[in-house]
């Protein structure tokens, strides 16, 4: 449609009827002021070519000494498809020459009055009609950066989306282990005592029941608090419905375990460690872990927990023995890979080595924060 509008105004150019002589076009010199409306269509697959057709019937008017509006018309139209389409520095370049040409065939056409006020129009309206198609192709542009860059944006807030579900899938199974595993596992060890002492043995067996019914009242309260965690809208609602234990119920930890058939022997030396309430908790962690292991995989029900320090570190060390047919299993599991992720939010270090019929894990917390006496 635009084409169209541009062809018919050249072409209505070429044929008006001007007072001025100067200006109109007659006999052979009609077909010279038409052809460059005919050749506008094609000015956006080679608008050097309609430019070169426009200067040249121009300059071809110009020496028969008519100054043709038509042909000038098509010359600034060109110009803007040119510096529009191949962009500012080809662009600049052709303009500046095309108006040189405009600004000497007028003179050629006017003998030699190069600053005739009515001719220079011309020149002018060459020079504005690049600066506009310059205009138009910054526009463009930064039309098209602009989406690209919503696009870019629209694509990092899905990557990050995606990337907030993966890191919070892997802290609800996180808790999930946390707050369940220990006590399933302590729930089916002390079934499998109660299976097997309950005819030989009925107390062992009624201690044993004593143990999975208080476990599980244990695993469904802490149930219970991790769904309401999951369930808060405000993050600062739920701050108090996660189990947060420390190195102070570490007592009570061992004795859990001895209910449950484990034989512990807890070894403090060295003095209190500062830790912060995370790494505080993340160190409970780790012995818990290393205890649910050490009840499922150990073979005659013991374990040695060590609580130590060095001079900036918490150093956590449990050891239990092994079959001599497990030895070549490497460490796996759940437990431990999460274990590894909360020691390492902490910038602690994880160990875990079976050597001589034995398994031990070893783990470094610095310290920092507030002193906790282990």
């Amino acid at each position: 449609m635009r084409d169209v509008v541009v062809v018919a105004v050249i072409a209505v150019f070429a044929v008006l009827p001007f007072p001025d002589t100067l200006f109109r076009a007659t006999g052979w010199e009609l077909i010279l002021a038409l052809l460059p409306a005919a050749s506008m269509p094609v000015r956006r697959r080679a608008p050097f070519i309609t430019l070169g057709i426009g200067l040249s019937c121009g300059v071809a008017l110009a020496a028969a000494g008519v100054v043709s509006p038509s042909a000038l018309l098509a010359t600034a139209v060109s110009c803007y498809s040119v510096i529009d389409l191949r962009g500012r520095r080809i662009g600049l370049v052709t303009v500046l020459g095309a108006a040189g040409v405009v600004f000497f065939s007028n003179g050629l056409a006017l003998r030699g009055d190069l600053f005739d006020s009515t001719t220079l129009q011309f020149v002018l309206f060459v020079l504005l009609a690049g600066a506009l198609g310059d205009a138009a192709r910054s526009r463009r542009e930064f039309a098209a950066a602009m989406t690209e860059r919503a696009e870019r944006a629209e694509r990092s807030r899905d990557d990050e989306a995606r990337r907030r579900v993966s890191d919070e899938r892997v802290r609800i199974a996180r808790d999930l282990h946390d707050v369940v595993a220990h006590q399933i596992s302590v729930i089916s060890l002390s079934a499998g005592v109660a299976s097997s002492a309950l005819e030989t043995r009925p107390e062992r067996a009624r201690e044993a029941l004593t143990t999975i019914r208080s476990a599980s009242r244990t695993v469904l309260s802490d149930i219970g608090g991790l769904m309401s965690l999951l369930r808060a809208d405000d993050p600062g609602e739920s701050g108090d419905l996660r189990p947060q234990h420390g190195l102070a119920d570490l007592d009570e930890l061992v004795r859990r375990f001895g209910e449950a058939g484990l034989r512990v022997e807890l070894r403090r030396s060295g003095d209190g460690v500062s830790l912060s309430p995370a790494s505080d908790h993340v160190a409970y962690l780790v012995v818990q872990e290393g205890l649910t292991n050490a009840h499922k995989h150990g073979t005659d029900g013991t374990v040695i927990v060590t609580v130590g320090r060095d001079a900036d570190a918490l150093i956590l060390t449990l050891a239990n023995p092994v079959a001599v047919d497990d030895i070549d299993s490497s460490p796996s599991g759940h437990g431990l890979r999460g274990l590894r992720e909360r020691v390492s939010a902490v910038r602690g270090d994880v160990s875990m080595v079976r050597t001589d019929e034995e398994f031990r894990l070893a783990v470094r917390i610095p310290a920092a924060g507030r002193s906790i006496r282990a």
